[in-house]
């Protein structure tokens, strides 16, 4: 996520207002921890950034609490160009950049000791928002660094929504087709993605128990998906 200092954003707010039953159950206070919403009697975490940010904190929660962890992929970002801090708006454009269901494993590499819990809903939600930035003054800019601050964020629209509760929620997401041992270039190949992805994907399934080592094709790795489908939950 960009940094956009201590400030919360229009895009975490709306979220925040959008999941909780009421208004009052926005920003409530649950022992030491502050939880973004309640919906349903679930707590509900609404995490923008990193996972690993708020492991330790689901962690806890989950001991005794239901949790759905909502977790925003910027599937489009219109990026609004301003004058100055709080000025006039000069341009638009749209990013190149495009998020994607599969952009959740990337997150998941550090989330696999939380996920999957009987208690844990994960919710990834692909949005479109507008990001509104304004220059830095000259002093505070680095070469080969950003020239800009951001202002805030905006949630525009939600373009998709999908639950996953489980290991099996997440094998769902791999393409029909695979070899039943197979390498993560056969994985890369088959969902469209670069090979490093691939191998993030294969990382995360292995550690949840998703999939298992299946020998070597050469130097390569194999693995196959762990059948029947009884797949370990975190504890």
């Amino acid at each position: 996520m960009v940094d956009v200092g201590p400030m919360e954003t229009s895009l975490h707010r709306q979220l925040k207002e959008l999941y909780a039953d009421s208004h009052d159950q926005v920003e409530v206070r649950l022992g030491s921890f502050i939880i973004d919403a309640i919906q349903d009697e679930t707590l509900v975490e609404i995490q923008h950034g990193s996972l690993a940010a708020i492991r330790d904190k689901c962690h806890k929660l989950l001991r005794q609490h239901r949790l759905r962890v909502v977790k925003p992929i910027v599937a489009r970002k219109q990026l609004v160009k301003l004058t100055r801090k709080g000025g006039k708006v000069a341009g638009r454009r749209m990013s190149p950049k495009k998020g994607t269901m599969i952009d959740l494993f990337h997150e998941l590499i550090y989330f696999t000791k939380v996920f999957p819990h009987p208690n844990l809903e994960l919710e990834v939600i692909l949005v479109d928002m507008e990001e509104w930035r304004y220059p830095k003054p000259l002093r505070q800019r680095r070469w080969r660094r950003r020239d800009y601050k951001v202002q805030d964020q905006v949630l525009i629209e939600i373009e998709q929504q999908q639950t996953f509760r489980s290991a099996a929620d997440l094998l769902a997401l791999l393409p029909d087709g695979l070899p039943k041992k197979f390498h993560t270039g056969q994985l890369a190949e088959s969902m469209g993605v670069a090979r490093w992805v691939a191998q993030r994907v294969a990382y995360v399934l292995r550690e949840i128990k998703a999939i298992r080592p299946a020998g070597k094709q050469g130097n390569t790795r194999l693995y196959e998906i762990k059948r029947p489908r009884k797949l370990r939950r975190a504890g």
